[in-house]
């Protein structure tokens, strides 16, 4: 799990792909605001929403009226299914609206679960499904959201246009209806007419402000869509959830395949090998053993030599599988020693007053193991630090080094393996390691207490 520290930079210095520049625009956001396509598409779905939402609206109510008033007959189970049935289909137009011109990434809601294939299991599995009524109270709730953002957005962005372009009018008709200028005020006694240069620039100008406003107006009011479709069209909470955990699962299982198949290779290529050399080496000693007394001896010297090699390896497999020192005297040993392994000094703070779950205890231990092999091979310092606490309900590791810096998880090293691996439990890890160092490498884990040892 060895990270090439020093990749994954920009031009900046920022992590990033080496040598990606960000697009750079001569004029403000501000000012590019209204003449953007994500502001005439956030527009165009404030426009839409309306009637959209006036047929969603209208379907939703009759139908599952109708329903209601025909639940006395058996014609109410069927007339309620189709209508929760046709919600779900207009919510799934709505989220590609929403993928369109939101540029939203929203997943598809669970799908029905029927335990068998009919007509009635069909209606059960509809009228259970919570994804179908929270697209019914998304085609209710939001015909009055779409009211006040098409009046507010059209008026907004209607005047705004219209002062920003009044010089333009006042010119093309400096005498429209017999009066000069647009009306500003009138009454019984006297009126108000914009007609002189001062008076048009200044409403050009309060035109230019409601016209850079727009853009900003129309996007606050899509943010509440956006949490509409988000919440009622999208995954539950608990759906996201169960689909989280299958890939954390299948992270888990990929994890200890590969855990399995390094064993197996160390075991074939390392020790085995040795084992079997012996057993050729030891026979051969055995021949020699009348004929040649001194012969065999040295032959028995140096199988004794392989023995004593390949226990070593044993030793270093059994350690890298669930070392003997973490079970027996926690963190605290068992990261003392992996410091002490370490190619440069390694000052280990460990503060809990208890001792973690053993699988949360045993992850902290490989974290940090595989975090100070890549201190030792890549970051080139002279002093590294490990510290361990605990913060409510989780378990904090911090692994800091005065190297070149430059870690980045975002090119699938093996840092990017290590947070998968934490992901997997609900941890997370957070490398901060600027380009010239140093390096602070933050873990968190979730905190469960031991139980029975």
């Amino acid at each position: 799990m060895a990270t090439e520290y020093g990749q994954g930079y920009g031009l900046d210095g920022r992590p990033g792909f080496p040598g990606s520049t960000e697009r750079r625009h001569r004029l403000p956001a501000a000012l590019r605001a209204p003449v953007e396509g994500r502001t005439w598409r956030e527009l165009g779905y404030v426009l839409l929403s309306l009637p959209i939402s006036i047929l969603l609206f209208t379907y939703a109510v009759t139908m599952v009226s109708l329903g209601a008033g025909l639940l006395v007959t058996f014609l109410g189970i069927p007339v309620l299914a189709a209508a929760l049935a046709g919600c779900r289909g207009l919510g799934a137009l709505e989220r590609l609206r929403a993928r369109a011109l939101l540029g939203m990434e929203l997943a598809e809601p669970e799908p029905l679960r029927m335990k068998k294939p009919g007509a009635m299991a069909w209606m059960g599995a509809v009228l259970k499904s919570g994804a179908s009524w929270r697209a019914l109270l998304y085609a209710v709730l939001h015909l009055p959201w779409a009211v006040f953002s098409f009046v507010v957005a059209v008026n907004v962005w209607a005047l705004g246009w219209a002062l920003l372009t009044y010089p333009v009018w006042f010119w093309v008709f400096p005498m429209y209806g017999g009066q000069d200028g647009m009306q500003l005020y009138g009454d019984e006694t006297h009126r108000v007419y914009l007609d002189n240069p001062f008076e048009i620039t200044v409403t050009a100008l309060v035109g230019l402000l409601f016209t850079i406003a727009t853009p900003w107006i129309v996007r606050a009011l899509t943010m509440v869509d956006r949490l509409l479709v988000h919440g009622l069209l999208g995954p539950s909470r608990l759906a996201s959830r169960v689909v989280e955990l299958e890939s954390d699962r299948g992270v888990v299982v990929d994890t200890a395949a590969a855990d399995l198949r390094r064993i197996e290779r160390d075991l074939h290529d390392g020790a085995q090998a040795r084992l079997v050399a012996l057993a050729m080496d030891l026979g051969l000693a055995k021949e020699k053993l009348h004929e040649d007394p001194e012969e065999a001896a040295r032959m028995v010297d140096e199988a004794h030599g392989e023995v004593k090699t390949a226990l070593q390896e044993l030793r270093d497999l059994a350690r890298g599988i669930h070392p003997a020192v973490l079970t027996d005297r926690g963190l605290d040993a068992a990261l003392s020693a992996v410091a002490s392994r370490c190619t440069v000094p390694v000052q280990v703070e460990v503060d809990l007053a208890e001792r973690p779950a053993p699988a949360i205890e045993g992850i902290a231990y490989f974290t940090v193991s595989e975090l100070l092999q890549n201190v030792s091979k890549h970051a080139r310092a002279t002093w590294a630090g490990v510290e361990v606490w605990r913060t409510e309900n989780r378990l904090m590791l911090q692994v800091a080094d005065n190297g070149v810096g430059g870690a980045d998880t975002s090119q699938g090293s093996g840092l990017a393996g290590l947070a998968e691996r934490l992901d997997a439990v609900d941890g997370i890890l957070v490398v901060d390691s600027p380009t010239g160092g140093p390096t602070r490498v933050t873990a968190e884990l979730p905190w469960r207490g031991a139980h029975v040892r």
